[in-house]
């Protein structure tokens, strides 16, 4: 364990910078070794609740000055730590849980911090979207996903975005608080069979995972009081597209690439809908130049 403290103390901490630190998502072990360097060193630690970062602080015998910045006040917070930083501080920004200025406050401290030309340093750990994704266990899928992170609150354009969601043949990856879960699980219903990996409480004692149709998960939460607590991941799998034998494209994978057709080039529109829809690229082109070809000819 010395030889692990030490290579971190080795790492360099340039003074006048902010670092953006991500702490754990619910068990304190999973800080990083260079977190806690960094949070030793700052002269400052800037958060998004004082009282919850204290406690923190406090698990790893940590005492720093604290700075409230948070959604309300990120902006006006934000002159504050690059006045800070122009004095020469290091100051140290944690959310409340996770990497801060994902679906958490921080983008415009960075912004801020960016603009008067000082420096801004990432400091990596636990994620629910990583975790998720790891134990999601979808065999073949390329890797490539959306994050979506918290769909609207506003039930007509949540339900809107599920509908992208479900047009899109890529993983999706999104996150959701305890009181609006039902809600969303209720609108998720409309991706029928599409397999649904649920994160609950990821890293802490209650922790559970569990993987489903997407029409099952209403069901699933209502089955027991404690599953609408805590806070949620969830991962939307990849669409299965299965192309007829006869190399035929499916009528989702046609609307789409007319979508693109309308708007792009045929090799550009051919490519993102192979992307999109995860249908043979020679297909879709064969396809797209027969649209356009009888296009061309209702012109004329």
């Amino acid at each position: 364990m010395a030889a692990v403290r030490e290579a971190a103390a080795h790492q360099h901490y340039p003074q006048g910078a902010l670092y953006m630190v991500a702490t754990p998502i619910g068990n304190l072990a999973d800080i990083g070794l260079r977190a806690l360097q960094v949070l030793s060193l700052a002269d400052t630690v800037a958060c998004e609740d004082k009282r919850h970062t204290a406690g923190l602080l406090q698990g790893y015998g940590l005492h720093k000055p604290l700075l409230a910045l948070h959604e309300h006040n990120e902006a006006e917070a934000a002159q504050t730590v690059v006045q800070r930083l122009q004095e020469g501080q290091r100051v140290a920004y944690v959310s409340d849980a996770g990497t801060p200025g994902v679906s958490d406050p921080g983008a415009r401290l960075v912004a801020a911090v960016t603009a008067a030309g000082l420096r801004c340093v990432p400091v990596p750990g636990a994620s629910s979207i990583t975790a998720l994704l790891s134990v999601a266990g979808h065999a073949g899928w390329n890797g490539r996903f959306v994050f979506a992170g918290f769909l609207s609150p506003k039930a007509v354009e949540r339900q809107r975005e599920v509908v992208q969601i479900g047009a899109d043949a890529r993983a999706c990856l999104l996150l959701e608080a305890p009181h609006r879960i039902e809600a969303l699980a209720k609108d998720l219903a409309a991706l029928g069979e599409r397999t649904l990996t649920v994160g609950r409480e990821l890293t802490k004692q209650f922790e559970e995972v569990a993987q489903l149709p997407a029409s099952g998960f209403l069901a699933w939460l209502q089955a027991g009081a404690h599953r609408t607590r805590g806070e949620f991941a969830l991962m939307v799998h990849p669409q299965v597209v299965m192309a007829a034998e006869n190399g035929s494209l499916d009528a989702a994978a046609l609307r789409t690439l007319d979508l693109l057709l309308a708007e792009l080039p045929v090799k550009t529109a051919v490519r993102l809908c192979a992307e999109i829809t995860a249908q043979p690229r020679n297909a879709l082109y064969d396809a797209a130049l027969a649209r356009r070809k009888a296009n061309d000819e209702r012109s004329d």
